[in-house]
């Protein structure tokens, strides 16, 4: 297969943590593409709970967990526009995960926006699957910092990180 005809899905947020939803939109990704740039946003204004390179480490350490993936998932940064990082990466389409009609109704309007800056990247909805709807990183957050356990809403790395962050 030629670079031309590899298909690249560009998947980004902040991952902060990294949660088992966002870790099944990676595995759902991966069965229409033939790799998944996973793109962390770097915004100077938000103080993260985890640095870029530890939730960089922290993805590929769960990603690694799914069957043999090797050279399929990557990590990266950026700044600006999605699809500023999608076309310098080779991405033709961006994948969003759905959680329920909130979320579709906000990314609709960021798919129509995006289609117009960068009407050669498609953007691709998957939707949440069973029983990881309800999973949020701002919950996961919340209930970490307050000692809770949260390892039914994490792959194990970021469960163990997490602890050791709230220690």
């Amino acid at each position: 297969m030629s670079d031309a005809e590899i298909r690249i899905a560009l998947y980004a947020g902040s991952f902060d943590p990294l949660t088992s939803g966002h870790v099944d939109v990676i595995r759902q990704a991966l069965s229409f593409a033939d790799r998944v740039v996973v793109a962390i946003g770097i915004q100077a204004s938000k103080k993260p709970v985890f640095s870029f390179e530890e939730r960089s480490k922290l993805i590929e350490k769960s990603v690694a967990e799914l069957v043999d993936v090797s050279g399929r998932v990557s990590v990266i940064s950026f700044e600006g526009l999605v699809v500023n990082a999608a076309r310098e990466h080779g991405a033709t389409m961006m994948v969003r995960g759905l959680r329920d009609t909130t979320d579709f109704n906000y990314e609709m309007q960021m798919a129509g926006m995006n289609s117009a800056m960068a009407p050669d990247i498609q953007t691709v909805f998957v939707p949440a699957s069973a029983g990881l709807g309800h999973i949020t990183g701002t919950l996961v957050r919340q209930i970490a910092s307050m000692g809770g356990d949260v390892s039914g809403f994490v792959p194990g790395p970021v469960n163990k990180a997490l602890k050791d962050k709230h220690s």
